[in-house]
């Protein structure tokens, strides 16, 4: 039960990658469904145009026999009508039975009624036979004896009407051709049962309709197929993202462990070589001074205390100078610029490097991860010339502008390698650069060798990184 429950979730809930290859299959999905209604409805539009014409081809095809047959049939007994009277009894007579053997197919025959709506000839229904049919219509309501009558006086004419098969007793759509003979005020005709026509009329829009459906499902399929190999792809891709972040995640994690080692080995270093040293001098002298003062050396013992309280005043210096680079209280209290004033005047009076600093007025405007950033690249960058660079200039610029605001770091030394050192990991420069690329800024290192040597660092954060003038961090002391 619980794994139905977990999956039933994860499909429900998707994750931040199924959502994003949702939201990247869905306008595929509509794209494709728009394309197949598209085709589906051109197919159609297409298919019924050629339908109607082929059930027009048909029909002008049935209509076409049917005029035939009645010429036929005239050419029968145009040698008895030509010489006849209008009121020769006998002609007709001959006539009705010329017609009347004139059956073709399975229900095909030829039909006569007079002007006053009397059958004279109907072979096949016998029973219509000297009845008066004015106003017959058929199952639709469609005159039927009427129309006859009034095409028979204009000379000629087409009627479609459903009528019984004489095969079957079905009814059946029929088209007509009806003449008339208007010496005797006959209409005589014959007519065809185009069912066949019908049938294959919907017989052709049953295969559009099938191939319509058939065009749907190979859509579908193709869809189906392209769905899948996005969604693999998307898969294997997330997998093969997801296996490199955590790569990354773990190279940036032993990588965080070892600047945490080296940062408690370089302080602890400091510690046991500095501080320790001086506070064990200070031991020393006043160890010194108690042994002369219990033997009652009084003048003898301000000379090791002297030297103890100047062992101690070192040690409370070396103190705070370890926690001003672990954490400098000015960078919070003054804001940036005086926080790397101060910066660099200690690096001039500790390694004796002539250290030039320029600034703008930022009045604390940068917020607070900015600053820290920036004041971390800037001892990194000293740090690094300090160990490496053998300079003797060194200028440090820090200034706003309309994209956002830019330290530059340039010294005057050897310049960085062409090829990096054996066993030189380069951590000092690639953290400037994770550091400012947290912040969505830009690095530019600048480096030459020969008798132009030096190195420019440039680091820039862009405009959203500067506080609205007024909204300035409260300056804040950190304990």
């Amino acid at each position: 039960m619980p794994p139905f429950s977990s999956l039933f979730s994860s499909l429900f809930r998707p994750n931040y990658a199924q959502k994003l290859s949702l939201l990247a299959t869905l306008p595929l999905v509509v794209a494709v469904a728009a394309i197949a209604l598209l085709v589906a409805n051109q197919s159609r539009a297409l298919a019924e145009r050629e339908i109607k014409a082929l059930e027009r081809q048909l029909i002008e095809a049935k209509k076409a026999e049917l005029r035939n047959y009645v010429t036929q049939a005239r050419n029968a007994f145009s040698h008895i009508y030509g010489l006849a009277a209008p009121d020769d009894a006998d002609a007709k007579e001959r006539v009705t039975q010329i017609l009347s053997a004139m059956i073709y197919g399975q229900d095909g025959f030829f039909f006569v009624y007079d002007y006053n709506g009397n059958n004279l000839v109907s072979p096949r229904q016998t029973e219509f036979i000297n009845q008066n049919w004015r106003g017959l219509t058929d199952s639709q309501g469609t005159p039927v004896v009427d129309t006859f009558i009034e095409q028979a006086r204009q000379g000629a004419g087409w009627h479609s009407f459903v009528w019984e098969k004489p095969s079957t007793g079905e009814e059946a759509q029929m088209v007509t051709y009806v003449l008339g003979l208007q010496d005797w005020q006959w209409a005589v005709g014959t007519g065809v049962f185009i069912d066949d026509v019908l049938a294959s009329v919907a017989a052709s829009r049953a295969e559009v309709e099938a191939r319509v459906r058939r065009t749907f499902i190979y859509i579908g399929g193709i869809t189906l197929v392209a769905l899948v190999l996005v969604f693999a792809s998307g898969m294997v891709l997330n997998i093969r993202e997801r296996r490199l972040a955590d790569a990354k995640l773990k190279e940036l994690t032993q990588r965080v462990f070892d600047a945490q080692e080296e940062e408690r080995g370089r302080v602890a270093r400091e510690l046991h070589d500095g501080i320790s040293q001086l506070l064990v001098g200070v031991r020393y002298a006043l160890d010194n001074t108690r042994r002369r003062l219990m033997r009652g050396d009084h003048d003898g013992a301000s000379d090791p205390l002297d030297k103890g309280i100047e062992h101690l005043g070192i040690a409370i210096s070396e103190v705070r100078r370890i926690s001003r680079d672990l954490r400098p209280g000015v960078l919070d209290d003054l804001g940036l610029g005086p926080a790397l004033k101060a910066l660099t005047d200690d690096f001039a009076a500790r390694t004796g490097i002539e250290t030039d600093f320029t600034t703008v007025v930022f009045r604390n405007r940068l917020d607070q991860d900015a600053k820290i950033a920036m004041y971390r690249i800037a001892q990194e960058a000293l740090t690094n010339i300090e160990r490496h660079a053998d300079a003797s200039h060194v200028s440090i610029d820090l200034r706003g502008h309309a994209r956002g605001a830019t330290m530059r770091i340039s010294d005057n030394g050897r310049g960085l390698p062409q090829k990096k050192p054996e066993g030189e990991p380069g951590i000092g420069l690639r953290n400037m650069q994770e550091r400012i690329d947290q912040l969505d800024g830009t690095l530019r290192i600048l480096s030459s060798r020969g008798t132009q040597s030096g190195t420019v660092i440039e680091a820039t954060l862009p405009l959203s990184h500067l506080l609205p003038p007024g909204n300035e961090a409260a300056p804040k002391r950190v304990s």
